[in-house]
């Protein structure tokens, strides 16, 4: 027993004495991928610099004059913040802890914009409307570049695998073609440099970009919440992917007649359930420094349009709280015209989720919605005309955020009285300098209702700038109007500065989707 104290005791005492000369290893000084070469922080505005560290140890950043400190915490994460900087450049970040330095190059203070949503902003340059030109112009290393993988998962990441590049043809090529053609218009308008985050994420669905427990402490999504739970308390992907693989070697052996049995994509870790891309894609971008948010998004969520207009706010409302900056612009786009055009008025899911998408105008302060309604494709749920969807988003920015006198917003339905003779008058707002139309001066799109709600096709007239005149033999004593509304509308209302006229109803009888809340 003694012997054995004696000899912890020696173990201890050649351990305090021999720490001197054998130094412990220290935590490599971190920080995420957001940092980095040629990176853009945004002017004006405090700078953030944050990674991890030892715990409990003294943290110093220097951007060019800029320079603050911080401690570490327990875990060692540390978090920084510098005074902001005028647009300019380019600049040298350091990072020190103790005796160890991060050095990042070239970097730029201007406009930071996030680009997010499904396959429409995924959309890449070379996939675009003359992209092979559009790629050989692109050279400019005041936009630079960063897009962030797709990664689905239930708990948050601190990190992701991606850096930051100079616009060139071969960098702009697989970005985001909305993202990249909306920030060469601010960087040619504004000229000062412009940082894009490209998050986008084909197929993704609204609620996989909220946290959990935002969706699960609001009663209105406790179906989709608990339509998931079971899903994945049943769910098996490597049986899946046995059964697959059995059905594939069948088919082979068969010789190959008939297409391949689809492979099985793996749910748990995918885009449309709730709180995965958020976990993986947008918590490690949280709190870096930006002007904004432009958003391309809807179509995974069409089929439950009316809860669109509830979960979207939310969306975009705890984005805001999360990166805890005030309400920063976040500018939308609405969804195009898509699939086969209707001989006569039906109802839509995609004009459901349309409104919705219209509405949220009404809920939050400082967003705004880009009419592409004449932009679509009805053959292809990916419009190759990106660059028009994209000076739409800009209108936005210049004028709300930079103050350029420019027509920004579509016009919109705003009240409906009675006319004489069996016809309903409808006024607009946001009309510039008048309504107009597209192609031929006979106005297309309108259709009207009596209280029988079955809508006909609607002749209609303009009154004055602001207001259109709607009537139909068929309906005698009509009490609703509707305009474009259908998946792909036949219509032609913009105003004089060629901004399309918002499709609208003035009914709000239950559509197609007032009663689905899971998916």
């Amino acid at each position: 027993m003694l012997r054995h104290l004696r000899f912890a005791c020696l173990v201890a005492f050649t351990l305090i004495h021999a720490a001197p000369s054998v130094p412990i290893r220290a935590a490599e000084l971190m920080l995420p991928s957001l940092f980095g070469d040629h990176m853009v922080v945004q002017r004006d505005q405090p700078i953030r610099v944050w990674g991890w560290t030892d715990p409990n140890i003294e943290v110093m950043a220097r951007l060019a004059d800029r320079q603050a400190s911080s401690k570490s915490d327990a875990n060692g994460r540390f978090d920084i913040q510098l005074k902001g900087l005028p647009a300019g450049g380019p600049f040298e970040l350091v990072v020190t802890a103790q005796d160890q330095e991060k050095r990042f190059q070239d970097v730029l203070s201007g406009e930071v914009w996030i680009c997010s949503g499904q396959s429409n902003m995924q959309w890449s340059v070379g996939q675009s409307n003359d992209a092979a030109l559009e790629c050989l112009a692109a050279n400019n290393d005041q936009i630079r570049l960063i897009s962030v993988p797709q990664v689905g998962v239930q708990e948050p990441q601190r990190d992701f695998n991606g850096s930051w590049s100079k616009a060139n043809p071969d960098t702009v090529r697989d970005f985001s073609a909305v993202g990249y053609f909306f920030g060469r218009q601010l960087q040619q308008t504004l000229n000062v440099p412009i940082g894009l985050i490209d998050d986008a994420w084909g197929g993704s669905a609204a609620e996989a970009w909220v946290p959990k427990d935002v969706l699960d402490d609001d009663g209105r999504f406790q179906p989709l919440m608990e339509q998931w739970e079971t899903m994945m308390a049943n769910y098996d992907f490597e049986k899946l992917t046995a059964t697959w693989q059995q059905k594939r070697e069948a088919w082979v052996a068969g010789g190959k007649k008939g297409n391949a049995p689809r492979a099985p994509r793996n749910m748990a870790n995918g885009n449309q359930r709730p709180a995965n891309i958020y976990n993986g894609v947008l918590h490690p971008t949280v709190g870096y420094g930006i002007r904004g948010v432009i958003w391309y998004q809807g179509e995974s969520n069409s089929s439950r349009a009316y809860q669109y207009r509830d979960l979207f706010p939310l969306m975009i409302q705890t984005w805001r709280e999360l990166w805890d900056q005030g309400d920063f612009p976040f500018y939308y786009v609405q969804l195009a015209d898509f699939m086969a055009e209707t001989e006569s008025p039906a109802e839509s899911a995609w004009a459901e989720l349309r409104e919705a998408q219209t509405m949220t105008m009404d809920k939050l302060d400082n967003v705004g919605q880009a009419v592409i309604i004449n932009l679509g494709e009805a053959s292809d749920i990916h419009p190759k005309n990106k660059q028009d969807v994209a000076k739409r988003l800009a209108r936005w920015a210049l004028a709300k955020d930079y103050g350029y006198e420019i027509s920004y917003r579509s016009p919109q339905y705003t009240s409906m009285t009675q006319a004489a003779n069996g016809r309903l008058r409808v006024d607009f707002d946001h009309v510039g300098e008048g309504l107009d139309t597209f192609d031929t001066n006979r106005l297309v799109g309108f259709t009207i209702a009596g209280d029988d709600k079955v809508f006909h096709d609607a002749e209609a007239k303009m009154v004055d700038r602001d207001t259109v005149e709607v009537w139909s033999t068929d309906v005698d004593a009509p009490v609703a109007v509707r305009y474009g509304w259908a998946d792909n509308p036949v219509c032609n209302v913009q105003s004089k500065a060629g901004l399309p006229l918002t499709p609208f109803r003035t009914d709000d009888w239950n559509g197609v989707t007032a009663d689905r809340v899971t998916r």
